[in-house]
């Protein structure tokens, strides 16, 4: 396995404004959303395999066990479908070997809690006080590594970049000013985190479009807040391509973000 090797880039962690709220709080603000966006859960297009032509990507994100055991998601693209932006090499060892670590790790930590196997990932890191102290600290890694990533390759696509439209843009426009903006402040809280985590679009616990950022696999349901995009800046995801060049990689991935995709995650959201 490619191995992380720490922090590419020394600088001071973002200071930008965030929530905790509780999870009674999440559930009775923006849960119907998140519920809205679990639903959109599936099985997946198709299994991934090596000469695949690509398929059109597919907003569902599937974080459900499948009776009680959880199973890595299927890209809806082949693993080269995004050069020259994210190159294949790095997308197969990203999906195949981290994600499925995750999971294998997940199912791993939860074979002696059958109520546990049953629940939604996402469900488990937004009541993590509900999850029995001794495994934790586990399933807060491993799930959230499994709901960030199914997020991430759902929301991108061989025919991404762009710019967002509809009411997503109209909001984005509202909150930052102007899409521009909004793109330095998502690049910037992604280039500042330090060591290994991620930064996000999220919707708050007051409706509203905010930039936030993660430690490790840390996921905003676990803050109260639905991520609407995400993206990875642990070194696993573009080391291969970029080496410590945190920046050039996060200007090439705008070029495969898949606003339609965002786009729904934001109508259901119902902001």
């Amino acid at each position: 396995m490619f191995k992380h090797k720490g922090n590419d880039k020394m600088t001071v962690q973002p200071t930008l404004p965030s929530i905790s709220v509780s999870r009674r709080q999440f559930v009775g603000g923006i849960g119907a959303g998140a519920v809205a966006l679990l639903a959109l859960g599936g099985a997946g297009q198709r299994v991934q395999r090596a000469g695949a032509a690509p398929s059109r990507p597919d907003v569902r994100v599937k974080t459900a066990s499948s009776n009680g055991v959880f199973t890595l998601p299927p890209l809806p693209y082949d693993y080269s479908a995004l050069e020259p932006h994210i190159d294949a090499l790095t997308m197969q060892i990203h999906h195949s070997r981290h994600h499925a670590a995750y999971v294998n790790n997940l199912n791993a930590a939860l074979k002696d809690y059958p109520t546990l196997q049953n629940r939604d990932a996402t469900d488990l890191i937004a009541h993590l006080d509900s999850v029995p102290e001794a495994i934790r600290a586990t399933v807060r890694n491993n799930a959230g590594g499994h709901v960030n990533h199914a997020i991430f390759w759902a929301l991108m696509s061989p025919q991404g970049g762009g710019e967002p439209s509809g009411a997503l843009a109209q909001s984005i426009r509202g909150t930052f000013g102007d899409f521009a903006s909004f793109k330095v402040q998502l690049a910037d809280a992604a280039a500042k985190r330090f060591g290994s985590g991620w930064a996000w679009l999220v919707v708050n616990a007051d409706k509203r479009l905010q930039i936030v950022s993660t430690p490790n696999q840390d996921s905003p349901y676990m803050m109260g807040q639905l991520p609407l995009l995400g993206v990875d800046v642990w070194e696993h995801a573009y080391y291969l391509k970029y080496q410590n060049r945190r920046a050039d990689y996060l200007a090439a991935w705008w070029n495969v973000v898949n606003w339609h995709a965002v786009g729904q995650r934001f109508d259901v959201a119902g902001v």
